[in-house]
């Protein structure tokens, strides 16, 4: 077909305009930095919710690593460009402000809480004293028990308080599975490779692992308190601070509680 003279003249016009209408409308809110949130893995079901929500509230983007706090403790402290830090352990925030690398000594966004776990199949009987664990443990029916790695992940710390405070620690050392992190002591849990662990209630209460297997929340005073703080890093942008506040604000700490956290100030 020919094109006449007329409409070669209005044809890139056209063009331009189905372009515009094809593309995404440029948001009002442009990122030319998009922050790296450095989080402790048992924030990972929970934190991908929350930055969802903010996200569509308020068109900003964020970039979410998860891992221990005491590799991101770390990492920060020889300059890793992360912009937000959230702890599973208050202590690694105030050390790296002591360090001089964050804006203020942050905020405690939640405190965390432990479970024993036995994956569907297992010889092992969950329960808040521990018994079943100790039971099996003397019948010889726990071959592998997962935890994270307690010299560098504040769950892994608390799962050997816990497991110290029974006089269970010595006799289950030598079968720990450690994790990196809490997360992958969950997966050694759930994998069929262990026949239990002892990881974040967070991680058990989400809807891919919770039909998984059972669980029973360990008792506050078994473990020193997980007071997990966030903190913001020098140099920290705009989306970073604003999600940093929307980390306080009532749709969040929603979606915390509903992860099992307990918010500030709680004890149940």
């Amino acid at each position: 077909m020919r094109i006449g003279t007329g409409a070669r003249h209005w044809l890139p016009l056209l063009g331009l305009a189905l372009a515009i209408i094809a593309s995404p409308a440029a948001s009002p809110r442009a990122q030319p930095d998009i922050p790296v949130v450095a989080a402790a893995s048992d924030l990972k079901f929970a934190l991908e919710e929350i930055a969802g929500s903010f996200r569509r509230e308020t068109g900003l983007d964020l970039k979410l690593t998860f891992g221990s706090s005491g590799n991101f403790a770390r990492q920060i402290a020889q300059g890793a460009p992360f912009q937000l830090f959230l702890s599973a352990d208050e202590a690694y925030v105030e050390a790296l402000a002591d360090q001089g690398r964050t804006v203020d000594r942050g905020a405690i966004y939640a405190v965390g809480r432990i479970v024993l776990f036995a994956p569907k199949g297992s010889p092992l009987t969950v329960d808040a004293g521990l018994a079943g664990l100790k039971t099996a443990l003397d019948q010889d029916r726990i071959k592998r028990f997962a935890i994270a790695n307690p010299e560098h992940a504040p769950y892994g710390r608390a799962a050997e308080q816990a497991l110290r405070a029974q006089e269970l620690w010595e006799t289950i050392k030598p079968l720990l599975v450690l994790g990196e992190n809490v997360s992958q002591a969950a997966q050694f849990a759930l994998s069929g490779s262990a026949q239990g662990g002892i990881f974040a209630y967070s991680l058990a209460l989400a809807p891919s692992v919770s039909g998984l297997g059972s669980f029973y929340i360990l008792p506050p005073d078994a473990h020193a308190p997980l007071r997990q703080r966030m903190v913001l890093l020098k140099g920290a942008g705009r989306a970073a601070r604003e999600f940093y506040a929307y980390l306080q604000g009532t749709p969040a700490r929603a979606i915390f509680r509903r992860y099992g956290f307990l918010l500030p100030g709680e004890t149940s």
